[in-house]
């Protein structure tokens, strides 16, 4: 192709001596036409319609993360670049506190079950744990070498389990500060992992390609899915099955694979993404999975025959996803900006939500299920109304 370029360029300057005239017609022309126009292209971005019923401005850089509380239906907690987290209620714009310390971004964030505690993780490789009721920090939970990549707690307790950039993953007692264990073997960061939600297990998945499940009482590494059939890339994402026998997990390779945690075995092989997968979610009420990857697309599978049962289009990557509670609809976050909500069964988009400038980072519904929270790069969190979409 740059061969045409050269030549192109050649013509041009053998047609000097016509320059004047050319020059003349042209410029005047272009340059009129380019001060009409860039306005209106500018207008149109001004004009594209803000969707959202509240937005949250604390923040002075790029959103990473959001969760809403489990138990306050207006509760809201958001981290970013900025190195600082906020809690923050929506429809009150005049209520918000800072979750101050961290010297780093903060890249994850979870509320307890209970909704009485939040975790806040950094780059810093710090977590630190604040009383909900008095908005207060509660405790610094240390030890991790590099930064933190996410944060859970136990599904029926204040346990906290982290995983980090340094290869290793921790567990706090929530309620004390106190170290309780920690998990070695993963050969790369810790980029995803959870307990089971009967509590007695942890499932974690890194960029060294492999998933490893282990015992929280003991530590003890219980299984280690690496090689083929499993993926040949890092993990970036899993989910698990409500009775705690499955985890799903995604690839930078594209691929999905199901594992059974009991035995360690890959199960099945979901093959349908040409690019990384990003996100996944199973379906409360139903034995599906979406899966969201770099390729444009929401693929709802079913899991109890490994096929997908629609595969939805974007304008651009998928960067996360979540279900709306019980319902049969789901939400996608995209780097085009737009938030998308989905019919599960028909696979069509069924809303679009417009309000950002710039990609989705992450989703979160708030405990009535009335609301879906954005947050994005530009700088932003934004409220969405999704009280229609509970069926």
């Amino acid at each position: 192709m740059s061969n045409p370029g050269h030549v192109v360029h050649e013509e041009e300057e053998d047609d000097d001596q016509g320059e004047v005239y050319i020059d003349e017609a042209d410029i005047l022309n272009e340059v009129n036409f380019d001060e009409e126009d860039l306005p209106d292209a500018d207008d149109q971005v001004v004009d594209e319609p803000d969707d959202s019923m509240h937005t949250f401005t604390g923040h002075t850089g790029e959103l990473y993360t959001v969760v809403c509380s489990p138990t306050d239906p207006v509760l809201v907690a958001t981290g970013g670049g900025d190195d600082r987290g906020f809690l923050w209620k929506i429809g009150q714009g005049d209520w918000a506190s800072e979750l101050q310390g961290h010297k780093d971004s903060v890249s994850s964030l979870a509320f307890s079950t209970d909704g009485r505690l939040l975790a806040s993780g950094s780059l810093d490789g710090i977590i630190q744990i604040w009383d909900i009721t008095s908005a207060n920090l509660k405790s610094t939970l240390e030890g991790p070498g590099g930064g933190i990549e996410w944060v859970r707690w136990h599904p029926r307790g204040h346990l906290v389990l982290a995983g980090s950039e340094d290869s290793t993953v921790w567990m706090w007692n929530g309620d004390k500060g106190s170290y309780l264990q920690l998990f070695s073997g993963h050969g790369g960061s810790v980029t995803c992992g959870d307990f089971t939600p009967d509590g007695k297990t942890i499932c974690t998945g890194s960029n060294d390609a492999s998933l490893r499940i282990w015992n929280p009482k003991s530590g003890e590494n219980i299984h280690v899915v690496q090689g083929h059939p499993y993926h040949s890339a890092g993990l970036t994402c899993l989910a698990i099955s409500s009775d705690s026998t499955l985890a799903v997990t995604g690839s930078e390779d594209g691929s999905v694979h199901i594992v059974n945690i009991t035995t360690g075995k890959v199960v099945s092989s979901l093959a349908s993404h040409s690019d990384s997968v990003e996100c996944i979610g199973l379906a409360p009420s139903f034995p599906w999975a979406a899966t969201g990857g770099m390729d444009n697309k929401l693929i709802i599978w079913d899991l109890q025959h490994s096929l997908p049962r629609s595969t939805c289009d974007h304008e651009d990557g998928v960067t996360c996803l979540t279900w709306l509670g019980v319902s049969r609809y789901l939400a996608t976050g995209c780097a085009d900006g737009k938030v998308r909500l989905w019919d599960s069964l028909s696979g069509d988009c069924v809303r679009t939500f417009n309000g950002h400038s710039e990609p989705i980072q992450s989703l979160s519904v708030s405990a009535n299920k009335d609301f879906l929270v954005s947050v994005s790069t530009d700088g932003t969190a934004r409220v969405f109304e999704i009280e229609e979409y509970k069926q």
